[in-house]
């Protein structure tokens, strides 16, 4: 699906058009995963969590297909990929800083 196409579906609000890029979990915690740096699948696999190796995929696939993230594919055996954040899903940052900050507050008022 290219951009224009995405673009074009988009919700005609603000927040539902966020929600429909990162509401899922999934992909949530892979892009506070790349806010460090370039992973490749099986570092997210592993530091995402409980989620299946089909579930990231297409997670990861609709990411780059919004312009989130990049994936480079190296010619080498065994392949290896690699993720990293665009502008765009860089952008992001604040958002996943300000989760952060809510999360924490929360857990401490609710020990």
């Amino acid at each position: 699906m290219s951009t224009q196409k995405i673009m074009k579906e988009l919700p005609a609000c603000p927040v539902e058009t966020t929600l429909m890029l990162i509401g899922d979990k999934w992909k949530v915690l892979i892009l506070r995963d790349l806010l460090t740096g370039t992973k490749r699948f099986g570092e997210l696999k592993k530091s995402v969590g409980n989620v299946s190796q089909k579930v990231l995929t297409a997670q990861l696939r609709a990411m780059e297909e919004s312009g989130l993230l990049t994936r480079t594919v190296y010619a080498e055996v065994p392949p290896r990929v690699e993720y990293t954040l665009t502008e765009l899903g860089q952008s992001l940052h604040p958002i996943l800083d300000a989760m952060l900050n809510w999360g924490t507050e929360y857990k401490a008022q609710n020990r």
